[in-house]
């Protein structure tokens, strides 16, 4: 069984950067899609950046610029840079892969910016 476990989340003031990490705990194979998702309070859950099979990058338009994401295919962990933060992104952040027979989730890490 393989396990996404994330990590860097935490408190910052606008303007300021955060990276997180996603590592997996063993290989995964037949991934069609990596990428990190996040939902606010109230809010659907929305795709933040992603890396497709064919290694094409996609960022949500709100956080293009800002954000970027990247692999550490050696540590079997995918990044995602966050600079200049603003309020509006303070959410719950998931990573995720997207397998041939269905997705695997992170637990989520909470990411809060004050103004």
């Amino acid at each position: 069984q393989v396990q996404l476990v994330e990590s860097g989340g935490g408190l910052v003031q606008a303007g300021g950067s955060l990276r997180l990490s996603c590592a997996a705990s063993r290989s995964v194979f037949s991934i069609n899609a990596v990428g990190w998702y996040r939902q606010a309070p109230g809010k659907q859950r929305e795709l933040v950046a992603e890396i497709s099979g064919g290694g094409r990058l996609n960022y949500a338009d709100s956080v293009k610029g800002r954000f970027t994401i990247s692999i550490d295919v050696a540590k079997i962990t995918v990044y995602l840079q966050m600079n200049s933060l603003k309020p509006e992104d303070t959410a719950v952040y998931y990573c995720n892969a997207k397998m041939h027979w269905g997705d695997l989730w992170g637990q989520g890490t909470q990411v809060t910016v004050s103004s």
